[in-house]
């Protein structure tokens, strides 16, 4: 029996790139009347050039970005009962930053667990995305698990994703 708890005006789909974070966010936002975003619009061109040259983004890049997202996150509280962001968050410093110190009453993790090969093929197939399959091991070998996140599998489809997601959350 999953123990509910209610929706809070915060939830972060996070995961490595490729676990189907922009597609779950765009399917569970108008289910909660809320607005969804993808945190990779908040990058700067200089960050997604390194990346599309298969170079990982150092933490030193990130900081900047991550206090961008916080704000956004504290612009959109009370604009919307949920705000949806897909990020990758893949270091709990990371979700850290962007929770700074929220319970979760305020805001959620919803980790989105899948293996490197079933993400791996998800990559191979997905065009025109700055993100190239080439950087999914620096992902995994940076991803520190979530101890205190909503865990789902992604070997589902999206739509059974966001049901388990929501399964897990009391609806106003």
């Amino acid at each position: 029996m999953i123990s509910k708890t209610p929706l809070p005006p915060t939830l972060i789909l996070m995961g490595v790139s490729g676990c189907g974070k922009t597609r779950v966010g765009e399917l569970l936002a108008p289910l909660v009347n809320g607005v969804f975003e993808d945190a990779d619009n908040f990058h700067t061109e200089a960050a997604k050039d390194k990346m599309r040259a298969s170079i990982p983004l150092t933490d030193e890049d990130r900081w900047p970005w991550y206090a961008r997202l916080r704000a956004r996150i504290e612009e959109m509280r009370g604009k919307t009962p949920c705000y949806i962001l897909a990020c990758s968050a893949l270091k709990q410093v990371y979700r850290d930053k962007l929770a700074e110190g929220e319970g979760h009453d305020l805001i959620r993790f919803v980790f989105m667990d899948g293996t490197f090969e079933l993400i791996n093929h998800r990559l191979s197939l997905r065009k025109n995305h700055y993100m190239p399959a080439s950087l999914l091991q620096s992902q995994f070998a940076t991803l520190e698990r979530p101890a205190d996140a909503v865990t789902v599998s992604i070997d589902q489809t999206p739509e059974a994703i966001v049901a388990e997601i929501l399964s897990h959350f009391i609806l106003p």
